[in-house]
């Protein structure tokens, strides 16, 4: 009996609220403490080009993806995000008719796909395009290429910029590579021939970044360094890894 009054007495010492939560912001659902939403457009970039994002659905999970900043960053109508691991699916309702449409872009470094530099500009004449873009780990995003033959038919363009990622708290496979959210700011700035676009679309994630580095996250090299570097754990073959493609996040 002494042991089972020494447990009661354990329980009723434990208090009788629940822990407070973490205060959680409604906007991009995160910590209140680290939320990035002050640092989005004062108004979201009504551009002239529209983003769709395929994206396969474990990103949805990630707490550290840039698409939804995309969402938040671009005007209404302005960024379209389809889920799923093939495409277009019934659900995916407009998906076909964008995927079919002569104004639609791919952007994903494949054999045939031609330099940014080589894509007119927006004009009178071109009109605006439909930027196409696949948000997944390199994996993923492959998967999703190969079995879509859709994409395989549109005109496709990479991004070659030499560039490295500012998002310092994901690993990239190579150095060229940048988030999805960087390739879409990259991408819209240069066609629309406007640097406005790049710089505030970028804030909210360098703003997140500058939080996990303050919470002890640490910079992420890519694996292409680290393996250059001999500071990878395990050596890995890199095919199939291209430059100019988010990463994609």
């Amino acid at each position: 009996m002494a042991d089972e009054t020494s447990v009661w007495d354990d329980l009723s010492s434990l208090p009788a609220d629940p822990p407070k939560m973490r205060e959680i912001c409604n906007t991009c659902r995160r910590p209140a403490t680290v939320c990035w939403c002050a640092f989005l457009p004062a108004s979201p970039l009504d551009t002239q080009c529209r983003v769709i994002i395929l994206q396969h659905p474990a990103e949805q999970r990630r707490c550290l993806a840039t698409v939804p900043m995309l969402a938040l960053g671009l005007a209404p109508g302005k960024c379209l995000i389809f889920r799923g691991k093939r495409f277009p699916q019934v659900r995916h309702e407009g998906l076909e008719e964008i995927l079919e449409a002569p104004n639609s872009i791919l952007v994903y470094p494949s054999n045939n796909a031609v330099t940014l530099e080589e894509l007119p500009p927006v004009s009178e004449t071109t009109g605006p395009y439909n930027f196409i873009l696949i948000d997944g780990t390199w994996p993923q995003a492959k998967a999703i290429y190969h079995s879509t033959p859709l994409l395989h038919k549109l005109r496709q363009i990479k991004l070659v910029t030499g560039n490295t990622s500012e998002y310092v708290i994901r690993t990239q496979p190579t150095d060229g590579c940048l988030s999805t959210l960087e390739t879409v700011a990259e991408v819209l700035a240069v066609i629309e021939r406007n640097s406005y676009i790049k710089s505030k679309l970028l804030q909210p994630m360098i703003a997140l970044c500058d939080f996990q580095l303050d919470h002890g996250a640490v910079t992420h090299q890519s694996t292409e360094f680290r393996i250059k570097n001999d500071t990878y754990p395990k050596q890995i073959e890199m095919t199939g890894s291209n430059p100019g493609q988010g990463d994609c996040s």
